[in-house]
């Protein structure tokens, strides 16, 4: 590591080999070598020594709303990143919709880039978006850079973003695949949605109800059958439904090429302990009964599962009413995943290895990234989080980098303390203080 211009020292660093105490050299804002502990440092680099606290790769969160431009009263580029970077996350890849414009062109996704370009504190990505109207442009979309796209089997909850009809769903699979892409799909179906009791009110138990398991089984099922038609690539988003797991596993095992994530909220939280008219609980799918929560773990165990995502959904407060029919439905976890997760992990026997798998390398294979992100490894960015994973705080909404401090979590005490957060070798954020944005816009890679 002669070269080196920065070395961080831990006796607890998180390698694709396992956790061990190493030195991380670092050069031109990439890992050069990961060394032994007792490595010589050379001459002119510094060095940075994290004691026994763990140096992980930087979180990659592959589903975010960032909402900016034309809701950013919502959320922005600049907040979020922030409260990203406050929760060890790097990179995040941006969701097409709750936007305005959403990113459903090549005009549009230019529109985007120039308002993220410098309020970004980590590197962001941009997913593109598949309506019932936009076929055409999803290759230009492709051309231009987007991960893959998005698309909804039910509606999304804003009217310049209508979902997908089967047909639908089958004319952009067919392009999609067409050129090698990737649909990562929000599967309700809306005939059960439909025929699902609508009650509205605070009780969350009407609300859970609404929004039944077998919506998402009967969407899974249909998307798997497109995939399996077409040879397509799909992910499903924010799986909720332990049921459709059986599902999952039987397509893969004929090769459908499907991949799945889950989220902190589905993980760590129950319909049990949810209050009524309490919405800060609300999302779609939404949170389900302990024993479904098992189920998810299970999955997440066995490799059914790939990944853990936030899918951060924020809205002003004012949205967030006591009537679980009306309130917006989204969840707020950037600052706070990791914690969340590692919280419950430990509980259930799991590792901080475990945690950077679902969190940061199956993230970043996701979205292609792989090479560059989610590993502590040479050749790869020296984007880190220094966690002290023994250390608790209990979560005050005022501490959050939210621009709208509403969270499920408020109250809860969680495992694992941030430290700092670093981005291609500069530290970032270091015990609360931010420096200036310094992150990056990135492309799918070719």
């Amino acid at each position: 590591m002669s070269d080196a211009e920065l070395v961080l020292r831990s006796t607890r660093v998180i390698t694709p080999e396992g956790t061990r105490a190493a030195a991380v050299a670092v050069s031109a804002g990439k890992i050069t070598a990961v060394l032994p502990h007792d490595a010589e440092v050379p001459a002119g680099a510094r060095l940075e020594e994290l004691d026994d606290q763990v140096l992980l790769p930087g979180l990659v969160d592959t589903h975010v709303h960032v909402n900016d431009p034309g809701r950013t009263e919502w959320e922005g580029f600049w907040t979020a990143t922030r409260a990203a970077a406050a929760g060890g996350i790097t990179t995040l890849i941006d969701m097409p919709l709750n936007s305005l414009p959403p990113t459903t062109t090549t005009g549009n996704l230019r529109v985007k880039q120039d308002v993220a370009r410098d309020k970004a504190h980590i590197d962001v990505g941009f997913w593109g978006g598949a309506l019932p109207d936009n076929v055409k442009d999803l290759r230009p979309l492709h051309d231009a850079g987007v991960f893959g796209f998005k698309a909804f089997l039910s509606p999304s909850g804003v009217d310049e973003f209508p979902h997908l009809g089967q047909e639908q769903l089958a004319q952009s699979l067919a392009e999609i695949a067409g050129f090698g892409g990737l649909l990562i799909v929000h599967a309700e179906d809306p005939h059960h949605l439909a025929a699902a009791p609508q009650q509205g009110g605070p009780r969350y138990a009407d609300f859970l109800a609404s929004r039944p398991r077998d919506a998402e089984d009967t969407a899974i099922t249909n998307l798997i059958a497109q995939a399996r038609r077409l040879h397509a690539r799909v992910h499903v988003l924010h799986l909720s439904s332990g049921d459709a797991l059986p599902l999952i596993r039987a397509a893969r095992a004929e090769g459908v090429q499907i991949t799945v994530e889950t989220c902190p909220h589905y993980l760590t939280l129950t319909a049990e302990e949810v209050p009524d008219g309490a919405s800060e609980f609300k999302c779609c799918p939404p949170i389900r009964e302990a024993a479904n929560r098992d189920l998810l773990w299970e999955a997440l165990a066995d490799g059914t599962i790939d990944c853990v995502v936030t899918d951060h959904s924020p809205s002003t407060a004012d949205l967030k009413t006591d009537d679980f029919a009306t309130a917006w439905g989204g969840i707020s976890g950037l600052q706070l995943s990791l914690s969340a997760v590692w919280t419950e992990a430990r509980k259930r026997g799991h590792t901080l290895e475990d945690v950077v798998r679902w969190m940061s390398a199956r993230t970043a294979a996701l979205a292609g990234l792989d090479a560059v992100k989610g590993a502590i490894a040479p050749g790869r960015d020296a984007d880190f989080a220094v966690l002290a994973p023994d250390e608790t705080f209990t979560v005050d909404p005022a501490g959050l980098q939210h621009r709208n401090r509403v969270t499920a979590y408020a109250g809860k005490t969680l495992y694992g303390v941030v430290k700092s957060t670093w981005l291609r070798g500069e530290r970032i954020v270091n015990g609360g203080e931010f420096t200036e944005p310094k992150g990056a816009l990135l492309a799918r890679p070719q």
